[in-house]
């Protein structure tokens, strides 16, 4: 600290600023990306609704604002720029024994799946126990739809996950309390719930 903590009045200003200046002595070679560091924070953005992120390089003078109202809505939205998109983003949100879940998705004309998920922010690559039972719930979902609606009248077998997910883009976000993750790099989230 460079002085003590005083009172200065009311203000409207909120949030709060983080500056660091790597150390020299710890760190032999210091070499940031601004690409991979704005990368993360526009991610931070998106699955946290509302939250605004600034990202300034004082080498270059290059900065960024990221702020999304929509959160993971807006996410695949930019997920699926450049595609034919078949409809808008469809969105659900909500608490299941403790744990926040939020989905966003939308089919396009592309024939490959795009997805993303996280647990507590954390883009977990491998997926894991959400990813899985997001698949398995879509899946379920669409063939249980089709068949009481008699829309497979020609087709023997059930749709399977892999045709359903075709050029569907999506993003699953689960904030849990007690996060188990395969290993020590966090990217297979575990828990059962």
């Amino acid at each position: 600290p460079q002085t003590k903590v005083e009172e200065r009045g009311a203000t409207k200003l909120n949030g709060t600023r983080t500056t660091f200046t790597p150390d020299a002595k710890i760190f032999p070679e210091i070499k940031f990306k601004y690409e991979l560091i704005a990368r993360y924070l526009r991610e931070m953005a998106y699955l946290n609704a509302g939250l605004k992120l600034r990202l300034r390089d004082e080498r270059t003078g290059k900065q960024e604002e990221f702020h999304y109202a929509g959160g993971i809505k807006e996410f695949v939205q930019s997920l699926t720029k450049g595609s034919g998109t078949l409809h808008d983003v469809i969105f659900f949100r909500g608490v299941r024994d403790k744990v926040d879940i939020e989905c966003a998705l939308q089919w396009t004309d592309a024939i490959h799946e795009v997805i993303f998920s996280y647990a507590n922010n954390i883009h977990t690559i491998e997926g894991g126990t959400h990813l899985s039972g997001f698949k398995a719930a879509l899946t379920r979902t669409m063939n249980t739809y089709a068949t009481a609606n008699n829309l497979l009248k020609n087709v023997k077998t059930a749709i399977s996950g892999d045709d359903l997910r075709e050029g569907m883009a999506a993003v699953i976000s689960v904030k849990i309390q007690d996060p188990q993750f395969e290993g020590q790099t966090k990217t297979k989230l575990g828990n059962s719930e």
